[in-house]
């Protein structure tokens, strides 16, 4: 008896569930619905939770068990890597570029799968060995790269136009995919970024759940002697206690400025006949603070950002607290002095919210000569690929979404939730 593509689809579940290179995604496989569609347009997608796959769809690309899995797994590393969750604005601005980066993303952990009789990447699938290990922002801005390349080629004369050339949502053609052949008349799966978290508390709220459905599948791996992706192995870095390490790093930052002098004695010492020289604390600089106010970073972590740090201000008593806005460009700032410290928190005021270009924040303390005596960056990690920091005081950078981003200089620390 031939079975239904819902039956299919249960039993490439459970088997991947108990393959040790596959089994690591159970977690991550069994959040949201997987619903099967009948409408012929709809291919295969996930709006970052939910999955659905279109039945006509599925004939037509999936006819084998291994094919099926392929596309199976496709959709549920989308969810993994938080491709919907985080890069919402690259879909917004091309949609094809955005679809196409985070494509060859997951589909590189599907070829890196060794056992290829047990899953497959689906024809019509885009794969290039060249995007190996890459995050979806940098596969973006390659292809982006390509883009530009072409249009001028078509601006000065040069070379003939693409094949898919004009369509809506990009100007670039769709590449062959891995297999060598043409890319399936099928769009291979779609993204829906409609259906998403409406708040950065529900945004919050998301990635912890895929979080911790990701760790109860690295359990089950680690019991099958499965060896996890580098990337994967990033996204579950342990993490530590950042108002700990911001405490202690303004206090290292803003220590060690006192000097001894003797145009005073040393009071505590002079009842014993002692007469040494007393310590005079010279005046600290500033704590240049920058918030990331792209979209990602809530109220609810600023608020706790803000306390933490009044507190450690009124300990240490920096010259001053400098806190910048940014997004691509510095919106404004806000500068405290030790007696508005306990304020802070009350006294922030957002400015700005669209794209993120960390560049500007260096760009800004230089053009304006703030002397910090250290800088904190409170971001998601989503910033662009070629930052320029031309700032060499000790910089300490407190990240929210994207742990396996590495920082052009200082420190980085993860905040978890």
């Amino acid at each position: 008896m031939e079975l239904t593509i819902e039956q299919r689809i249960k039993r490439a579940h459970v088997s991947m569930m108990k393959h040790p290179e596959t089994a690591f995604y159970s977690g991550v496989m069994m959040m949201g619905e997987t619903e099967v569609v009948d409408s012929e347009r709809v291919t295969a997608y996930t709006d970052g939770v939910n999955k659905k796959y279109g039945r006509a769809f599925i004939e037509a690309i999936c006819q084998d068990d291994a094919d099926l899995r392929g596309l199976i797994l496709h959709e549920n590393l989308h969810i993994a890597f938080r491709h919907l969750l985080h890069s919402r604005d690259l879909f917004t601005k091309n949609r094809q570029l955005a679809n196409m980066a985070a494509d060859y993303v997951v589909n590189d952990v599907i070829m890196s799968i060794n056992d290829k009789k047990f899953i497959t990447l689906p024809k019509g699938g885009l794969y290039d060995p060249k995007y190996h290990n890459m995050n979806m922002r940098e596969v973006y801005r390659l292809l982006e790269e390509e883009q530009q390349e072409q249009e001028k080629d078509k601006t000065s004369g040069q070379g003939e136009p693409q094949d898919g050339d004009g369509e809506e949502g990009g100007g670039q053609g769709q590449p062959s995919p891995g297999n060598g052949g043409k890319a399936d008349p099928y769009q291979f799966d779609e993204h829906d970024i409609s259906g998403g978290p409406g708040s950065a508390e529900e945004a919050q709220a998301l990635e912890g759940q895929i979080d911790r459905a990701m760790r109860e599948g690295a359990l089950l791996a680690g019991r099958l002697g499965l060896k996890l992706p580098r990337q994967i192995q990033e996204l579950l870095e342990p993490s530590v206690d950042w108002r700990k390490e911001l405490a202690e790093f303004v206090s290292a930052s803003c220590s060690g400025k006192d000097e001894f002098t003797w145009r005073k004695f040393n009071r505590r010492q002079l009842p014993n006949d002692l007469y040494l020289p007393s310590v005079e604390a010279e005046t600290i600089g500033e704590v240049v603070v920058a918030i990331d106010t792209s979209g990602s970073i809530g109220q609810a972590q600023i608020d706790e950002f803000a306390a933490e740090l009044a507190s450690i201000c009124s300990v240490v008593t920096p010259e001053a607290v400098r806190v910048l806005w940014w997004d691509t460009m510095v919106h404004g700032e806000q500068l405290f002095t030790p007696e508005k410290y306990d304020q802070i928190g009350s006294l922030l005021k957002p400015l700005g919210g669209g794209g993120t270009a960390v560049s500007c924040v260096s760009q800004h303390i230089n053009k304006h000569q703030i002397k910090a005596e250290c800088v904190i960056v409170f971001t998601d990690g989503y910033v662009e690929d070629k930052i320029k920091w031309d700032i060499n005081v000790p910089t300490l950078w407190l990240v929210t979404a994207n742990k396996s981003w590495t920082p052009p200089a200082g420190q980085k620390v993860v905040v978890e939730k």
